[in-house]
Formats: structure tokens, C-alpha cells, sequence
């Protein structure tokens, strides 16, 4: 499961979401104002693992880990 924890006025939140999109990569949105555990945007969550920031490198080792 992957999450991305973002608002609606975060452009890399955006950014990153395109990006997926754009490698047919299915996530599921959540608004990050509702979680108080997130103090910035984006975090992509991939299985547990929170990535913080548009780090495309550390999303394609997460994404990697879970293709295998």
C-alpha cells in the first residue's frame, strides 16, 4: 500500500503525485492537515516506510523493495 500524505496547495505534493501517476504507480491520497503525526508535506508512506520530501531516489528503492 502506498500513501501520500499531501495539501492542496503543496506543489511538490503535486509534483510527486504526477510523477507516480506518470510511472502507473496506483497510491492512495490523504490529507495531511487531518494527521497531526505529519508536520511536512509531501511523506509518501510505501509499506510502513515514510519517505519525507519529493526524493524521487529513496521512492524508487521503496518502490523496488516492493516489486520483488
Amino acid at each position: 500500500m502506498i500513501k501520500v500524505f499531501s495539501t492542496a496547495t503543496c506543489p511538490y505534493c503535486h509534483a510527486l503525485m504526477d510523477w507516480l501517476d506518470g510511472m502507473g504507480v496506483e497510491y492512495e491520497e490523504v490529507d495531511a492537515s487531518n494527521d497531526e503525526s505529519i508536520t511536512v508535506v509531501p511523506v509518501t508512506e510505501i509499506n510502513g516506510e515514510r519517505i519525507v520530501g519529493f526524493d524521487r531516489p529513496a521512492i524508487k528503492k521503496a518502490l523496488a523493495k516492493i516489486s520483488k
